[in-house]
């Protein structure tokens, strides 16, 4: 039969239309955590919205262990996209969902239409290798149904832009102390000092310099690390250093090498613990760690505790489906041979499906030779980290599915996160989990959590500048001791975002920004009813925010100003130089800027300005100090670099006033790196400024140089 040109035309139509059908078709995917707490009920999301009457029409819908099909209160949220299901008891249900449930179901299908997960009346720890295997073949179905499902957490570092909590240890002795965000817990730093000598991070080396004599200071001496490992913390316990290092390899040995391959390349983090009671001559006295990134440590009450992220390689699961799926730790104690961590101390936390670890260690460094080394796994991510004498805080971010101008597309974009919360219970070296929880919008850092009185307070942001459904607004909510909400204030601020946040006792206050810098003032004294009581708008905003006393703030953060756009259009807002402010809080729905500093010009910054440890304090003077690089130009296409070093301030509520310049001017057109200071201490009647390849002696009184030490 011959055909015409009129069927050639409708065949080669039809066979194109076909194909766009196929590539416009939307897969909608599923995801949801394996395990949940009774008391905290369980949700699902999904990649595409569900038509809201969805479960009215029997579309959703649960069963339980023998397939019986049940009667439950569920609801849609989030425009459809999750799923809630608040009361439900302990068991096996699996979640069904058919395609008639889709709104606007034509041009989409279901990756899949079912999702089995476990309620428990408390948190379990994994009966075994099954049960670990089972999670992470449906991570990895989840992650094939859907390529941009999150399953994995990745660690941040805690120092960005600032600001919250209770300022622990600084400056109260005769010697410098890190800037702590909780009293009595220390966060550890890449200098130390016990006034006697000095501790000092130079690359892969930890320097020992004897500062008795600050005019001769001398190297006592070094530890040397190879080339991979990479010191990051130190903290200084009574005779006993310890060195949180990153090292990024494995072991050395045979059989590490070949489980290199099969194994992400996170590295491993390590634990030095050196005896300085002779600092010219340090005994390593045990080195214990575990596969993963280092996230953070703290230590409290005589113990040390770190955090890290492990990232099982669980995507080659099918072909090596007998690959060790635990986090491997060592110490030198029993031998320093790299072995998976027993399963009875492995934990699936509630509501999370991530594919990386929270592992955390615990040792008492009374005596560190011989002390036990408590670590517990936890399958779910971490990012921030707050901790006080009971309680240690980990979040993570759970994103959301598009909106706005993406809710009609394929792609499930994650551009909106909340916050999980997962709360431990510290008695000694034990870590207990405690409860979890969710809330709305993304922390900016360590500083937007507190506890105070049994109540956990969290400022965030929810929502993006950049998409127009999605405008910014924050929020600040204060949960009970189960992670129950136990009052909010919300929408605060519509279009600006959270840059600075601080936590005093009863009181909070937050900065935003979008073009000026609104500094709130809220009483969160009753936790039912928190209430904003006054705002300040300036221009500039802070990104650090450090209480000086009762009724004054510090800020540290930049200068601002409009300017308009030729044409018209939105005013362009541009960064000027770094900003010093005093807030005069005495009244909260009043609150003042009394006086304010600005350094240098565009380009200006502080390394305190997105890592608090850099600020040095000194109680009994009035003193404040940062390092600084200062440049100066038009903001626009003139840029120049003037001078580095250092700043003090003597700030007193009566005002900001300039005490040393410890800058140098510039020699070339860039920092140097190697001699850009990094930290300032104090030591009796000395100060000192840390670079990494040298350390400066001032005079106390009067800060006249007495001399350098040269650390390469």
């Amino acid at each position: 039969m011959k055909w015409s040109k009129a069927w050639w035309i409708a065949a080669i139509l039809l066979v194109f239309s076909g194909t766009a059908f196929a590539l416009l078709t939307e897969n909608v995917a599923i995801s949801g955590s394996s395990t949940a707490l009774s008391e905290s009920g369980w949700r699902a999301n999904f990649s595409a919205p569900l038509d809201m009457d969805a479960i009215e029409k029997g579309a959703v819908y649960l069963t339980d262990a023998d397939g019986q099909k049940l009667e439950m209160d569920m609801q849609l949220a989030n425009g459809g996209r999750t799923l809630e299901v608040p009361d439900i008891e302990s068991g096996d249900y699996t979640l069904h969902v058919t395609k008639s449930a889709l709104a606007s179901s034509f041009l989409k299908t279901l990756s899949t239409n079912q999702l089995e997960f476990t309620i428990q009346d408390e948190v379990q720890n994994l009966a075994g290798k099954e049960e670990l295997r089972t999670y992470f073949t449906r991570l990895l179905k989840l992650q094939k149904d859907n390529p941009f499902y999150r399953g994995f957490g990745e660690g941040v570092d805690e120092a960005e832009d600032s600001a919250s909590g209770e300022s622990g240890g600084m400056g109260g002795g005769d010697h410098s102390t890190t800037n702590n965000q909780v009293e009595g817990v220390d966060e550890g730093d890449i200098v130390q000092t016990d006034g006697d000598y000095l501790y000092s991070i130079s690359e892969s080396r930890v320097m020992i310099s004897d500062i008795r004599d600050p005019g001769n200071m001398e190297l006592a001496a070094a530890l040397e690390f190879d080339g991979e490992m990479y010191p990051e913390r130190l903290f200084l316990s009574g005779d006993t250093l310890a060195v949180i290092s990153s090292r990024f390899s494995l072991m050395g040995t045979e059989a590490d090498a070949e489980m290199e391959s099969f194994m992400p390349y996170s590295g491993i983090t390590v634990v030095s613990l050196y005896d300085v009671a002779s600092p010219g001559n340090p005994q390593l006295i045990r080195e214990f760690g575990n596969e993963g990134t280092f996230n953070n440590a703290r230590f409290s009450g005589g113990i040390l505790r770190y955090v890290s992220n492990v990232f099982p390689n669980y995507w080659i699961l099918e072909e090596q489906p007998n690959m060790e799926l635990r986090p491997r730790l060592f110490d030198s104690k029993d031998g320093g041979e790299l072995g998976p961590l027993p399963y009875e101390d492995l934990t699936i936390l509630p509501g999370t499906m991530e594919g990386s670890y929270s592992v955390i260690a615990s040792i008492n460094l009374d005596t560190p030779g011989s002390n036990e080394i408590s670590t517990k796994g936890f399958l779910g991510g971490n990012e921030q980290l707050y901790m006080n004498e009971q309680h240690l805080y980990l979040t993570a971010s759970a994103f959301e599915t598009a909106e706005g101008e993406f809710e009609d597309t394929a792609l499930w974009v994650p551009q909106q996160a909340d916050t999980e919360i997962f709360k431990f219970g510290l008695d000694g070296i034990s870590v207990e989990f405690i409860a979890s929880a969710r809330v709305q919008g993304a922390l900016l850092n360590q500083f937007s959590m507190d506890e105070f009185e049994g109540h956990f307070r969290l400022a965030t942001t929810e929502g993006v500048a950049w998409a127009p459904a999605s405008e910014p607004k924050n929020h600040l909510f204060i949960l009970d001791e189960q992670l129950e909400q136990a009052g909010s204030v919300e929408n605060l601020a519509p279009g600006e975002r959270i840059y600075s946040v601080r936590f005093i006792g009863s009181k909070a206050y937050m900065v935003t920004f979008r073009e000026t810098d609104p500094l709130f003032a809220i009483d969160v004294s009753d936790p039912a009813a928190p209430e904003v009581l006054g705002e300040l708008k300036i221009p500039g905003f802070s990104n650090y925010l450090h209480p000086l006393d009762e009724n004054h703030l510090i800020g540290f953060g930049y200068d601002t100003k409009i300017e308009p756009v030729k044409g018209g259009g939105e005013p362009r807002i541009v960064t000027g130089g770094m900003k010093l402010s005093l807030f005069d809080v005495s009244d909260m729905g009043d609150p003042q800027e009394t006086d304010t500093e600005i350094i240098g010009g565009p380009g200006t910054y502080s390394a305190l300005q997105y890592d608090h440890k850099a600020l040095f304090r000194h109680e009994q003077k009035n003193l404040f100090g940062f390092p600084v690089s200062i440049y100066v130009g038009d903001g626009t296409e003139y840029i120049e670099f003037q001078a580095e070093g250092a700043l003090v301030y003597s700030i007193t509520p009566q005002g900001i006033e300039l005490s040393a310049d410890l800058t140098e001017p510039a020699s070339q057109p860039y920092e140097d790196w190697n001699t850009s200071v990094q930290r300032l201490v104090y030591a009796k009647d000395a100060l000192y400024t840390v670079a990494n390849a040298e350390i400066t002696s001032y005079h106390l009184a009067d800060f006249e140089a007495l001399g350098t030490l040269p650390l390469q």
